[in-house]
């Protein structure tokens, strides 16, 4: 008994020993300044604009795994080729961009398959929406902004890219991509002439995949 006895005093002996070298240590090391209020605030304004908002939104329709056909044209006088493919659409990083990742096969004989892959986002702090897409037909990035219609649930951008067939350095080009319904969106491509006439160059119908 007077061993146990001992043996429990030694325990309560090194527990009290541990939480007073922890406090020691607690206190030994520096702690952060209390911010002020204007640090407070500057904090709370970069969670509001760093975080998903309203206009991240729009992008959710988007999202999800789709079967697609499409259509382009090279100029508004020749006819159209065709492709057919799968997209798949991912909301990243807290809903802050869609991924999208896209994979095709156009119609003809010898022609190579086709891979694409771009991000959308919503700027809080410039309020628009800004795109990038690159793919297995150029080495440029097709870079673009624009507005969310809720009224005709459109997706309007405008930009530019380095086109491989013209050999422009600043192709300009504007997409449409349209909210259908739940399990349908459509979206178009419109260039331009050397002339400046503006035509349809792509179109592409998207349905959810079951």
């Amino acid at each position: 008994m007077r061993a146990a006895g001992w043996s429990v005093m030694a325990g309560l002996w090194a527990m009290a020993l541990s939480a007073g070298l922890a406090q020691a240590e607690q206190a030994a090391t520096p702690q952060p300044p209390a911010m002020d209020p204007a640090q407070q605030a500057a904090m709370e304004a970069l969670q509001q604009l760093g975080s998903p908002s309203e206009g991240h939104t729009a992008l959710e329709p988007l999202a999800g795994a789709w079967s697609y056909t499409a259509q382009w044209w090279m100029s508004p006088d020749e006819p159209p080729q065709s492709m057919t493919g799968t997209a798949v659409n991912t909301l990243i990083f807290g809903g802050r961009f869609l991924k999208q990742e896209i994979t095709g096969q156009p119609e003809g004989e010898g022609q190579p398959p086709f891979e694409g892959s771009g991000f959308t986002g919503y700027d809080n702090i410039r309020k628009e929406y800004q795109s990038v897409w690159c793919d297995n037909m150029m080495t440029g990035m097709m870079v673009s902004t624009g507005q969310f219609d809720a009224a005709t649930l459109t997706l309007s951008e405008e930009g530019s890219f380095s086109c491989p067939i013209t050999g422009e350095t600043h192709r300009w080009y504007r997409t449409a991509w349209t909210v259908v319904d739940p399990d349908h969106t459509a979206c178009e491509s419109y260039s331009r002439t050397p002339e400046g006439r503006e035509f349809k160059s792509m179109e592409i119908h998207y349905t959810r995949a079951q």
